[in-house]
């Protein structure tokens, strides 16, 4: 297969809680109609209703991601891909215009107990947010399953919630079986394993909704109720273009690129795929072995970088930021 920056066709998602910000990320939404994710890039089983995503620029236009993996495991994941391998992260920007749900999503002892389920461990990189927005992330120490359930029938959980002020630019590492909740007024970047799977136990008076409090309890990690504290690395320099690493997990890691002057970067992949979402400025990648063979990159824009694709750049100009999406090695 002759690879190339893929760019795929949103995925728009209804959501109860989503709002009409996404345009600001370059997205055409449905009239009338609030969207709470926008799916960039996702490989989810059939029984997911939308979870594949199609190549939306040059001659594989059409084609689902997975299909692409099907044919061509190595050129997309890397020498050790496998034609039955899913793509192994889910990419999406979020609109919170109200509270979502406070959920948790499964473990991996969880997972294997009940296969029908997908462990779901999860970044959020906070792209806008309004005065005074929160996120809820995690519970107070001491609780147990029992107290939860307690909680819930009581109608006081969100008592027990761990509050934490939403700044942008700010990068938070959800692992699976941490309680938590994306507060209103918050658009985000979500990095996340590619699941679906999510149990809800507090839905902030919402009656319309489905609860899944025991399955949540059951995942809850109430030893670790808290996550770690988001990530502080230094900022190094390459030329013009400023990078920190934002968050390493056991799945993937996140480093923000800031342009401080024009300037252009190679692109490695290291034998590995790589997704670069666009969340300010203007850049473009380039190829330097076919003239004029460029891809513009805008905001909200995200691209997957197949893991064979080699003889290419990426140009950022002034004020361009971007995140760069590695999966973790396994």
């Amino acid at each position: 297969m002759d690879v190339y920056p893929l760019v795929f066709q949103p995925l728009l998602k209804h959501r109860v809680w989503g709002g009409r910000r996404l345009v600001h990320l370059g997205k055409r939404l449905p009239p009338d109609e609030i969207i709470g994710e926008s799916w960039e890039i996702a490989d989810l089983p059939e029984t997911v209703d939308g979870g594949q995503s199609c190549v939306a620029n040059g001659p594989l236009t059409g084609q689902t991601l997975r299909s692409l993996i099907q044919q061509d495991p190595v050129a997309i994941l890397g020498s050790g891909g496998h034609s039955d391998e899913p793509f192994p992260l889910l990419i999406k920007f979020l609109d919170a215009e109200q509270n979502l749900s406070v959920q948790v999503h499964p473990p991996q002892h969880y997972v294997d107990a009940h296969p029908e389920a997908a462990l779901k461990s999860e970044a959020w990189v906070i792209l806008d947010a309004q005065p005074d927005a929160k996120l809820y992330i995690g519970l107070r120490e001491g609780l147990s399953a029992e107290m939860l359930i307690a909680h819930v029938e009581a109608g006081t959980l969100q008592d027990e919630l761990i509050q934490v002020d939403a700044h942008v630019g700010d990068c938070h590492y959800l692992p699976a079986g941490t309680c938590h909740a994306l507060g209103a007024g918050i658009v985000v970047a979500e990095i996340q394993t590619p699941s679906d799977t999510t149990f809800r136990v507090y839905d902030w008076d919402r009656t319309d909704r489905e609860m899944h409090v025991a399955e949540a309890a059951a995942c809850i990690d109430f030893e670790h109720p808290v996550p770690p504290e988001p990530l502080h690395e230094a900022i190094e320099k390459r030329g013009e273009i400023r990078i920190q690493r934002l968050c390493v997990s056991p799945f993937f890691t996140i480093d923000r690129l800031e342009a401080v002057e024009d300037d252009v970067l190679p692109l490695e992949t290291g034998d590995q795929p790589v997704i670069i979402m666009a969340t300010d400025g203007r850049a473009r990648l380039v190829s330097d072995r076919i003239e004029d063979d460029v891809i513009e990159i805008d905001r909200g824009m995200t691209t997957l970088i197949p893991a064979a694709l080699m003889g290419w750049q990426l140009e950022l100009q002034r004020g361009c930021t971007l995140l760069e999406v590695r999966p973790s090695a396994t």
